[in-house]
C-alpha cells in the first residue's frame, strides 16, 4: 500500500464529501494528496466547499481512519480502484455519480467483454426462481464468458449468483457494506465460493454496517457497471426498480420479464415495461437480440459424434448423408431447410464432411455424394 493510496482513501472518508463532491476536488487540484496539502483558507475558496468542509478535510483522523483500513485492505489481500486509475471499470466511469474509490476481493475481470446485471425482489417466487436460472443457464451456454453483477440479496440476487456459478459464470457481488463481514450471513458460503468466481465488491470500508441507505447507494454500482440490468420479478415499489432507474438514468438498456396482470409479485416489472422504462424479453434470446450482441449459438456435439463411427451404415449415421441418398445433388439452403439448421452450422457439418470424403462439393454451394 503506497502513501498515494492512503490519500486516495482517505478522500472518501472525509464527512460531507461525497462521490460527486470529491471528484470535483479532484478536478480542481488534480490528485488525492493536493486535497490534503492544500491549506484550508484555500480550499475553503473551492466552490462548494466552504468553511464547515475545509475543516473537515484538514481533520487528522480522516488519514488516520486512512491508514487504518490500508492495513486492513493489506492483511486481506483486497485491490483499491481509484477513479484516475488505467484499470478502474470503464463503464462505471462514465457514471456521474461513481464511486471515486471502491474495494475488491475477488479474480475477475471488472472490464469484461460482456457484463449484465440482474435484480428483482428479495421474496422471490417459484417462477422468479425459474427466470432466473432458465436465463442464466441458456446465456452460459452461448457467452461462456458472460460477467453477472448482483447484490448477494435475499431472492432474485442471490438466485442469479448460484445459478452463475452453477453454470461456471463469473459472478461479482456488490455489497452495502464493509469486506470484514457478508450480510446476510446464510449466503456466506455462496460469498466464499464466488471469490474462485467472480468477487465481492463494495465503496464501503471495513466497519461499515449493512444499514438500509447503503443498499440504495450501492444500486448505482449494480447498475453503473453493467452493459445492461435485468429485472426479474418485482412488486410496485422495491429496491430492483431503483436500480433499473437509475441504469435508465445512466442511458443503460433495462429489461424485464412479464408477469400475470394483477400478480403483485410481478406489477413492477409490468410497469416498467408499460411506461418503457424497460423492454420486454421472455428468453436469452431476446435479450441477446435485443442488445445486438454477435454471438452464435453452439453446434450441437450430437452431429459430430454420429459422423465417422464405423459401426453402423453410414446413411444412419449421420443425418444430412441420410437425406442425400435419397438426391442426387443438394443446395446448402435445401438442406438446411430439411434439417431444420441455421446455414453457418451446417457449413461446418459439410465441411467435415468433405475432407473425410463423404461427399462432393459442385460450383454454387451444391453437394453431392461421392
Amino acid at each position: 500500500m503506497t502513501e498515494k493510496q492512503i490519500y486516495q482513501i482517505g478522500l472518501t472518508m472525509i464527512n460531507g464529501v461525497g462521490d460527486i463532491l470529491a471528484r470535483h476536488l479532484l478536478q480542481t487540484l488534480g490528485e488525492a494528496e493536493a486535497v490534503f496539502a492544500e491549506k484550508q483558507q484555500l480550499l475553503e475558496r473551492i466552490p462548494g466547499i466552504g468553511s464547515v468542509l475545509a475543516a473537515e478535510i484538514k481533520r487528522p483522523e480522516v488519514l488516520q481512519r486512512a491508514e487504518k483500513e490500508a492495513v486492513f485492505i493489506e492483511k486481506n489481500h483486497i485491490s483499491c480502484y481509484f477513479l484516475a486509475d488505467a484499470n478502474y471499470p470503464a463503464r462505471l466511469r462514465e457514471c456521474p455519480d461513481a464511486p471515486v474509490l471502491f474495494y475488491f476481493k475477488g479474480n475477475t475481470n471488472l472490464d469484461a467483454t460482456r457484463i449484465i446485471s440482474i435484480v428483482g425482489t428479495r421474496n422471490a417466487t417459484e417462477y422468479g426462481r425459474e427466470l432466473t436460472e432458465s436465463l442464466l443457464k441458456d446465456l452460459s451456454q452461448i457467452i461462456p464468458d458472460l460477467l453477472i453483477v448482483s447484490g448477494l440479496a435475499y431472492g432474485i440476487d442471490i438466485c442469479a449468483h448460484r445459478s452463475a456459478l452453477r453454470n461456471q459464470l463469473p459472478t461479482v457481488g456488490v455489497l452495502a457494506h464493509g469486506l470484514d463481514r457478508i450480510y446476510p450471513s446464510s449466503h456466506r458460503s455462496t460469498a466464499v465460493e464466488m471469490l474462485e468466481c467472480g468477487g465481492l465488491l463494495t465503496d464501503f470500508p471495513s466497519g461499515t454496517e449493512p444499514d438500509r441507505p447503503n443498499f440504495l447507494r450501492r444500486n448505482r454500482i449494480v447498475a453503473g457497471m453493467s452493459d445492461c440490468t435485468i429485472v426479474v420479478e418485482s412488486a410496485e415499489k422495491g429496491g430492483s426498480l431503483v436500480t433499473a432507474d437509475i441504469a435508465f438514468s445512466y442511458g443503460r438498456d433495462v429489461y424485464s420479464f412479464p408477469g400475470r396482470v394483477g400478480d403483485s409479485h410481478s406489477k413492477g416489472c409490468n410497469n416498467l415495461i408499460r411506461q418503457n422504462k424497460a423492454g420486454l424479453i421472455t428468453s436469452a434470446a431476446d435479450l441477446i437480440s435485443a442488445l445486438c450482441w454477435d454471438v452464435q449459438e453452439p453446434v450441437t456435439p450430437v452431429q459430430t459424434e454420429l459422423f465417422f463411427s464405423d459401426q453402423e451404415p453410414l446413411a444412419e449415421q449421420n443425418p444430412i448423408l441420410k437425406i442425400m441418398q435419397k438426391e442426387k445433388e443438394m443446395h446448402i439452403n435445401q438442406l438446411a431447410l430439411a434439417l431444420d439448421m441455421p446455414v453457418y452450422q451446417l457449413t461446418t457439418l459439410l465441411f467435415e464432411l468433405e475432407i473425410n470424403g463423404k461427399i462432393k462439393t459442385l460450383p454454387g454451394n451444391i453437394y453431392k455424394l461421392p
